[in-house]
């Protein structure tokens, strides 16, 4: 090397260390790394935390070498403004050559970069040097940065859902949803649990919660892994829900009681309507089959009095589920009661409909003025008295009134060319 070369090789060389200088107290003063000093770590975190503490030992040590071959070089230069051929001889060695010796006192117990043990002495050139410091400082601040970042988003988060936890366990007591009282009340308690064991491992191991990013080499690439945090929010969630439905029930409950006990007074009644018309029907019906009618259900009534029971006693919680049930139950229950009103009034109706029918045939012969017809008189007669007797017997009358069309049919027929009734049959 010429003196110039030399002087541009200083520089930078200073350059470096005043750079790896900066680096080296930054991550001393970092914020993660005094964490880490100060907890009482477990784990994977234990384990990579005291590999690396000795490799910022090793680090030191390195920088420590470099700083006195730095020194030494430049105490050289600065002895002669006109450096001779044995001066630049020695300054090439020191700052190209592998000048820089560490002892077995300096490596002992630090890990080599390969994971091996450290050997008992080793040479590097100051490029080198650089290099090597620059690869113990990347790994040492990468897992500063990840337990730092891990400390910094998960702790913080878990005290604020352990004291939304907190509020909602007070207000779910409130409400009678307790443990085991109430499945919500067992959820509340599984949640604190988790929440206490997830925090205590997130403070002493928290190299377990970071998921580096695949492909990243720069120190800290990775996020905080918020997996069991996310499980237990959305526990926490599911159980705000269900206290804010307890919650409505207190509410409404009042009413809600009273439109179940009217929709299952209106379907007790259309039972009694559908029984009342099946006797009817069986007195005044003739060969026809009639369904049963049941009676009001009896099990909807006790749980109708359970729920009001529950509500004198602010059960909210039981009375919640059981009153969403109900007012399924009773609806269903109406249905049933006004089908089964229909299906026993089936006969009566056809019943009506064939009486309507032969008077309307009836007005139309009149209008036509055949009402004396003796053949219409004599089957509109035997279609009446079938249909207005007791029981009746709905096929033959049936036919009767079938009969008493097709005569009619055959007397409105014209007899001389004229109009044509368009009128139809109505």
């Amino acid at each position: 090397m010429d003196r110039d070369e030399v002087d541009r090789a200083l520089a930078r060389l200073g350059a470096e260390h005043e750079a790896v200088e900066t680096s080296l107290l930054a991550l001393q003063d970092h914020a993660g790394r005094r964490l880490l000093e100060g907890a009482g770590l477990t784990g994977v975190t234990k384990e990579r935390w005291a590999s690396t503490e000795q490799s910022i030992s090793l680090l030191w040590a390195y920088f420590d070498a470099y700083t006195a071959a730095l020194e030494s070089a430049r105490e050289l230069r600065a002895r002669r403004r006109w450096l001779g051929r044995e001066d630049l001889v020695e300054l090439t060695e020191r700052l190209r050559g592998e000048s820089v010796t560490l002892s077995g006192a300096a490596l002992h117990s630090a890990p080599t970069l390969a994971g091996g043990p450290a050997r008992l002495t080793e040479r590097f050139t100051l490029a080198e040097l650089v290099n090597r410091m620059n690869e113990l400082y990347a790994r040492a601040l990468d897992l500063v940065v990840a337990a730092d970042a891990v400390w910094s988003a998960l702790p913080a988060r878990i005290d604020l859902l352990a004291a939304e936890l907190h509020r909602t366990r007070g207000l779910a007591h409130s409400v009678g949803v307790r443990p085991g009282e109430h499945p919500s009340g067992d959820d509340l308690e599984s949640i604190t649990a988790e929440l206490a064991d997830l925090r205590a491992q997130v403070i002493s191991d928290p190299l377990a919660f970071w998921v580096p990013a695949p492909g990243s080499s720069a120190p800290g690439g990775g996020r905080p892994d918020t997996g069991r945090y996310d499980r237990a929010a959305r526990a926490l969630e599911d159980v705000r829900r269900e206290i804010d439905a307890v919650l409505t029930v207190r509410q409404d409950a009042e009413q809600r009681l009273v439109r179940l006990r009217d929709v299952l007074s209106r379907a007790d009644r259309t039972l009694a309507e559908a029984r009342s018309a099946r006797g009817e029907v069986l007195a005044k019906i003739a060969a026809s089959e009639v369904p049963a009618v049941s009676g009001p259900s009896i099990a909807l009534q006790e749980q109708l009095a359970t729920a009001a029971e529950y509500r004198r006693h602010s059960q909210w919680h039981r009375l919640s589920p059981l009153l969403e049930s109900l007012e399924r139950e009773a609806e269903d229950e109406l249905l049933r009661a006004r089908e089964s009103l229909t299906a026993v009034t089936a006969p009566l109706a056809v019943r009506a409909e064939l009486r309507g029918r032969l008077d309307a045939y009836k007005a139309k012969v009149a209008r036509h003025g055949m009402a004396e017809d003796p053949l219409l008189i004599e089957r509109y007669d035997a279609a009446r008295r079938m249909l207005w007797s007791a029981p009746c017997d709905l096929r033959v009358a049936e036919e009767a009134v079938l009969r008493y069309q097709r005569a009619a049919a055959d007397v409105l027929v014209p007899r001389h060319p004229g109009p044509v009734d368009q009128r139809g049959d109505s």
